[in-house]
């Protein structure tokens, strides 16, 4: 899963191509979703979108099939695409599948990191540390995202990195779900400690704390204390 620093989706085909272009509209929908600026419920209208990436309307209808596929919008009818409102369920799942699919990759990064993989995400957690420093959301979520992308890297299973490939669009907008970047850097540099002394059941320990705590705070976040019904919740589909 070779992404750059900004969490942006690697691709080996060549500006204004047709995949180049569904690319970046693909990167910009889950940014604008994953920021708020689509919001559940909004309608995305594929003229209007395409008039605002400058694009046809080609790339945008096969990044909003994409989307669709990975349950971050829902179609009504077939003339009616909105941001999938996301139940109390919904993120419980995407919690469940988090926490067996980042262990495993942390297990298996600190089993497999070479030492340039290991410089490299060290350089990615100072630059979440600097992201920080700013109080920017989307800055500090676009470094975190890159950083768990690179110990998905490190773990070196293809299958792995397609699945969570196939989560991407929800994993970005839950990790937008946080209100402590300090205590999520000093959790990250924690992780990044054990992966690096090669102990695997540190790093998994460390792991899974990290997803744990958090499935607390996204919870307490978007449906109140305890993570009780409320919030936004659209029922338990």
């Amino acid at each position: 899963m070779d992404r750059t620093e900004s969490g942006a989706q690697g691709t080996d085909a060549a500006p204004t191509s047709p995949m180049w272009l569904r690319d970046q509209v693909l990167e910009g929908l889950r940014d604008g979703i994953a920021t708020g600026r689509f919001k559940p419920g909004d309608r995305l209208v594929e003229r209007d979108l395409a008039d605002g990436f400058g694009v046809s309307r080609v790339p945008v209808r096969e990044a909003i099939r994409i989307l669709l596929n990975e349950g971050v919008l829902e179609a009504l009818s077939p003339r009616r695409i909105v941001v999938k409102e996301m139940s109390r369920r919904d993120v419980e799942n995407l919690f469940d599948m988090r926490e067996a699919l980042e262990v495993l990759a942390t297990r298996r990064a600190a089993e497999r990191a070479t030492p340039a993989g290991l410089d490299q995400l060290a350089r990615l957690l100072e630059s979440a540390h600097r992201a920080t420093s700013t109080g920017r959301a989307d800055r500090i979520n676009r470094a975190n995202l890159a950083y768990h992308h690179q110990i998905v890297e490190l773990a070196g299973n293809e299958l792995l990195a397609a699945t969570l490939e196939s989560l991407e669009g929800r994993l970005r907008w839950l990790f937008q779900q946080i209100d402590d970047p300090g205590a999520l850097y000093e959790e990250h540099r924690a992780l990044t400690e054990a992966i690096a002394s090669r102990d695997v059941e540190a790093a998994a320990d460390a792991s899974l704390r990290h997803v744990r705590h958090y499935r607390a705070v996204a919870l307490r976040l978007l449906f109140g204390e305890g993570g009780g019904e409320g919030g936004g919740e659209s029922g338990d589909g």
